[in-house]
């Protein structure tokens, strides 16, 4: 899968680091060659000699050797790989790329490559929330610096959240996707997918059927073809795919704030099935039932996503959105295209006596402004590969 291919691997100082040690030992059995990079703060977590024996070769660790200087000097070093890979990627580590700082041999190397760079953030669910971060994270993808998780996941401190590098076997098939020769080789896409949920109180919430197989089904098509993919998703009862960046989200708000985050991208997908209200007054105290007196519930209407988007300065080259509807699909879908300003609709019906919400097919309508093609029903899987092919396209 990597025969041939070199990957300088930046080892920062966080406790994930210990899971490079697996990665290193995953990308030589995928046909890699490995050149390990270890930060001062990285030794606190692993030992040169353990990274070393896996790598089969020395590690480099200090700008001032004057040994490697002479056999190798740092902007050679820099340049030596076809990929660089910075893991764990810390707060710490992400603020120093995006200041263009290089006051060790890590950031001297990323400073002076003319080579990709692929990030897996590592850190604590607050550090990775603060706004310092998203907007930094912002910053180096505008940069062109590509990204693969963190995950949910419980945190050495104790907390449970976003925040736990990406697998080892996710960062490997991130790592492929960049040498990837497909069509979209080069373009960032975005795709949101699944439910969202909207608080009634801490127990209760407006919520719907969708599973997120469609929009996982379309990252990977995406993927596939070489996309970076950043991939936004609601609470879905199907995973999200390894090779793409994720980002979970629960309330169409802040899929909204996602979304705009991740912008500027050549292509949006909004596959999501969001939620169109959400409760005004909900509550942080779970509602009793004491009478036979519903709950006095206010609805106010969500932020629309998709309109915002193609109103947006950032605006994406192509902005696909999605329609489930339960009758007169065409003409609402059609309606649905020019109200929105989007310049592509796939629609469906998703009545229940379909199956399609939740299902593993589906049979959609692809809403141009040269009219509606209607396509035969398939697996989601190929519904995605077919939109990705025309996507490829779109963007030639």
């Amino acid at each position: 899968m990597l025969a041939g291919k070199r990957v300088t691997l930046i080892i920062g100082g966080g406790i994930a680091a210990y899971k490079c040690l697996d990665l290193i030992r995953q990308l030589r059995r995928a046909g890699a060659e490995v050149i390990p990079v270890l930060t001062r703060a990285g030794t606190e977590f692993v030992t040169p000699l353990s990274v070393a024996a896996l790598a089969g070769v020395q590690v480099y660790q200090d700008l001032f050797d004057l040994k490697d200087e002479a056999e190798m000097g740092h902007i050679q070093l820099s340049r030596a790989a076809d990929l660089l890979v910075v893991a764990p990627a810390t707060a710490d580590m992400m603020a120093k790329m995006t200041g263009g700082h290089a006051d060790d041999l890590a950031t001297t190397l990323l400073m002076a490559t003319d080579k990709p760079v692929l990030i897996a953030p590592a850190m604590n669910l607050r550090m990775w929330s603060h706004p310092a971060t998203q907007r930094n994270l912002a910053q180096l993808h505008a940069d062109g610096v590509t990204s693969v998780g963190p995950n949910n996941g419980d945190m050495a401190c104790g907390e449970y959240g976003p925040g736990r590098m990406a697998e080892p076997e996710e960062i490997v098939s991130a790592i492929a996707a960049q040498f990837s020769a497909g069509p979209l080789s080069g373009k960032r896409v975005l795709v949101t997918s699944g439910p969202t949920h909207e608080p009634i109180d801490p127990v209760r919430y407006i919520a719907n059927r969708s599973s997120g197989a469609q929009g996982t089904a379309l990252a990977v098509a995406m993927r596939d073809l070489g996309a970076e993919v950043v991939f936004v998703t609601g609470p879905a009862s199907v995973p999200p795919p390894n090779g793409v960046t994720v980002h979970r989200v629960e309330t169409a708000r802040e899929m909204l704030a996602a979304v705009e985050a991740a912008l500027p991208v050549d292509a949006a997908i909004f596959a999501a099935a969001v939620a169109d209200w959400r409760v005004e007054n909900s509550l942080t105290q779970k509602i009793k039932k004491v009478s036979q007196a519903s709950p006095g519930i206010t609805l106010s209407e969500n932020p629309d996503i998709l309109a915002t988007v193609c109103a947006h300065p950032k605006r994406p080259k192509l902005v696909i959105g999605f329609a489930a509807e339960t009758e007169n699909v065409v003409p609402h879908a059609t309606a649905k295209r020019l109200r929105k300003g989007c310049d592509w609709i796939v629609a469906n019906d998703v009545s229940p006596a379909t199956g399609i919400m939740g299902g593993s097919n589906n049979t959609v309508h692809l809403i141009t402004e040269t009219g509606a093609e209607d396509w035969p029903p398939l697996p989601k899987r190929e519904v995605a590969q077919r939109l990705a092919a025309r996507v490829a396209e779109a963007l030639a």
